[in-house]
């Protein structure tokens, strides 16, 4: 994921196609808040065979790059950012330091559409992330307790 992330052709988006840029980005979140949900559910019924540490750690992972991407893509208009953000390494730096709240100060949004998307990041992250990782914690926490149960029975 990873590398696709920095061989896709991202120079293509931004303000020289904003309309693209912007449905890309939507649907994209859409799509992704969509498979959140359907794996919540999923552990919240108990749903036998499925994965969801798996499903759930790779949609959270498209997340950041989905950000990143947005990031790297309004980067290429002028004082969206104060700060250095000129590569894809910045922008996903820009994304995880953003999800992780840590908040260094060396690359900030100062436009507003950058803010907006940072804004979107951090309501995003509050709601599906969360509800996510709470989900998994979850699924977690009752796999341990059967196989507690099923050591003291056997």
């Amino acid at each position: 994921m990873v590398v696709a992330y920095f061989l896709a052709p991202l120079d293509q988006l931004g303000p020289r196609r904003p309309a693209l840029s912007w449905a890309l980005f939507a649907g994209a979140l859409c799509v992704v808040a969509g498979l959140l949900l359907r794996e919540i559910r999923n552990v919240l019924v108990d749903r036998p065979r499925t994965r969801p540490g798996v499903m759930i750690t790779l949609l959270i992972l498209v997340t950041v790059h989905v950000f990143s991407t947005a990031y790297y893509a309004l980067a290429k208009e002028p004082g969206q950012f104060a700060g250095d953000l000129r590569t894809r390494l910045d922008a996903l730096y820009f994304t995880i330091v953003t999800l992780a709240t840590v908040g260094y100060g060396d690359i900030a949004p100062s436009g507003q559409t950058s803010r907006t998307v940072a804004v979107i990041q951090i309501l995003y992250s509050f709601v599906f992330l969360t509800a996510a990782a709470t989900a998994l914690t979850q699924r977690m926490r009752r796999v341990l307790e059967r196989r507690a149960e099923r050591d003291q029975g056997g």
